[in-house]
């Protein structure tokens, strides 16, 4: 089977934390990145709750999707920065307390829209960019066949000291093969140089070209 992404040897110790440069010298604008901000792949990221001050630091990510998992109502003020850059927002409501168990139903739909490249660059947050989207991350990596030690090393190095049993617990039971069978309709295509960039194309996406002859 071929994946959507390529790992970066499948070590979160690599993974890059998507700051941009913060020194604001000769008064140029300082771009501050929403909290836990970070790159999951090529123009895939996740963050914690953006506020206003991380708009003009969003603008340079070109994003055409965000998924939120958080069960509250989108802020007005967000929403109509997004609108403003025809943003699409993606939200399915997890509930984000100790206890909550995340449900497989959501994270499965929303692993079809951030493994769909027409939603790219896409940025996927919940509160604080640690359980709810470490748990969605997590459910990536195993679609992308990361061992689960990866797996939860990740979790674990976003999570912290505060990192769920129940959220470890769902990474290990979570099943991807459902998902498989459902990408057995779309068709894989390699794209640019080089393995990092291979794309996904639906059928609807791809045309067929006619054949070219020689005279």
């Amino acid at each position: 089977m071929i994946f959507l992404m390529i790992m970066n040897n499948g070590d979160p110790k690599q993974l890059d934390n998507g700051a941009g440069d913060d020194d604001g010298a000769g008064g140029e604008l300082t771009y501050h990145p929403p909290i836990n901000f970070a790159t999951v792949e090529d123009r895939i990221y996740r963050s914690g709750f953006p506020q206003s001050s991380d708009f003009p630091f969003l603008d340079t990510l070109g994003l055409r999707s965000v998924i939120c998992l958080c069960v509250e109502s989108y802020p007005k003020e967000n929403l109509e920065y997004l609108n403003s850059r025809n943003i699409r927002l993606f939200q399915f409501g997890i509930d984000g307390t100790k206890d909550a168990n995340i449900p497989n139903g959501v994270i499965t739909d929303a692993l079809k829209v951030l493994v769909d490249v027409r939603n790219h660059p896409v940025l996927i947050h919940c509160k604080r960019g640690k359980h709810r989207t470490g748990c969605l991350v997590g459910c990536l990596r195993k679609l992308q066949n990361w061992c689960l030690s990866s797996v939860l090393e990740e979790y674990k190095v976003y999570a912290g000291e505060k990192s769920r049993v129940t959220d470890l617990i769902f990474l290990e039971k979570y099943d991807v093969s459902y998902l498989r069978q459902c990408l057995h309709s779309i068709i894989y295509q390699y794209h640019g140089y080089g393995s990092k960039k291979r794309r996904l194309l639906y059928k609807e996406d791809v045309q067929q070209k006619p054949p070219i002859r020689s005279v």
